[in-house]
């Protein structure tokens, strides 16, 4: 099929499954530009979660169409490649968690979205990369373990200097992969930009930015900002968004390595048989479910600074 018949075919198909399409902000252009909404990982899930949808088409990563099942038990989840997982997530398991949480009892677990639906259910509470540092200035305790990317952790704890973190070792691949001398060459190259980067980054890029920011917040601060130039340090897949929503300004890829294969499998193709065989469905065991949701909702009640 050529690429407008199968939009097409995708969209009837939608139609007859009373289904919503979600792309996160780093799938393939072609992919972000049929679905119904676009967003970072628990943006999606909530939306989806508000919407008259029977069947849900995550196209991302398996954590993600996790947290839309944690999310909405009644719906229909469709992963169209389960085989797209996230190193990350993949670096904390709960056996380690359980075992490090014995080392430190009663000290609180506060885990990234970016994680398994089986280790949110052994944490106290959940973030995202947007609000993390208002939910651990919720937290009474003044020790907490940090689960699973240590780089988030670490930016995080410089606005909350009366905390100790207990840093679990994990980290993104893809912004690990971006190096400080890479950025410097960039702004050297164009002295005129703003760079901006996502806090997986490690603390030697962070240092550089002139704002660090989730994903989310790269769209709003790009689209507010009078600059005309900015150097992008996150995934590729954001530059689609940007660019649409901001045809005067101009975005640069900070480097070619900031690039994940697991975001990048999903195709039209995949999505359009995902909707012809209603497969594969991504379950959540609700056991495991209704203690990730608590993670989650605790999250979600937490006021944002």
């Amino acid at each position: 099929m050529s690429s407008p018949e199968l939009t097409q075919a995708i969209r009837d198909l939608l139609k007859q499954r009373n289904a919503v399409l979600l792309a996160h902000n780093y799938m393939r252009d072609e992919v972000q530009a049929i679905a119904d909404i676009t967003g970072d990982s628990l943006q999606l899930s909530m939306e989806a979660a508000k919407t008259d949808a029977a069947v849900i088409v995550f196209c991302g990563v398996h954590f993600m169409a996790e947290s839309a099942a944690i999310l909405s038990p009644d719906k229909t989840v469709l992963l169209p490649r389960p085989d797209a997982g996230c190193p990350m997530a993949d670096m904390v398991d709960v056996t380690g968690l359980q075992k490090l949480k014995a080392m430190h009892p009663g000290v609180p677990v506060v885990t990234y979205v970016n994680s398994s639906a089986a280790v949110k259910a052994e944490s106290d509470i959940c973030c995202t990369s947007a609000n993390a540092v208002s939910v651990v200035r919720s937290l009474p305790e003044n020790e907490l373990i940090f689960a699973p990317d240590r780089n988030l952790g670490r930016w995080i704890a410089r606005f909350v200097p009366d905390k100790q973190f207990i840093y679990w070792d994990g980290y993104c691949p893809t912004h690990e992969r971006m190096q400080p001398e890479a950025v410097l060459e960039k702004k050297a190259q164009h002295p005129d930009a703003l760079f901006i980067c996502h806090p997986e980054c490690a603390p030697a890029v962070s240092d550089l930015a002139d704002h660090v920011c989730s994903t989310s917040g790269m769209y709003s601060y790009c689209k507010q900002s009078p600059a005309k130039k900015f150097i992008i340090g996150t995934e590729a897949g954001i530059l689609y968004k940007l660019r649409r929503d901001n045809p005067d300004k101009e975005f640069i890829l900070a480097t070619p390595a900031l690039i994940c294969p697991n975001m990048k499998l999903t195709s039209l193709e995949d999505v359009l048989l995902a909707l012809q065989t209603m497969q594969p469905v991504v379950r959540v065991p609700e056991e495991v479910r209704l203690k990730a949701k608590a993670a989650l909702d605790k999250m979600l009640a937490v006021p944002r600074d």
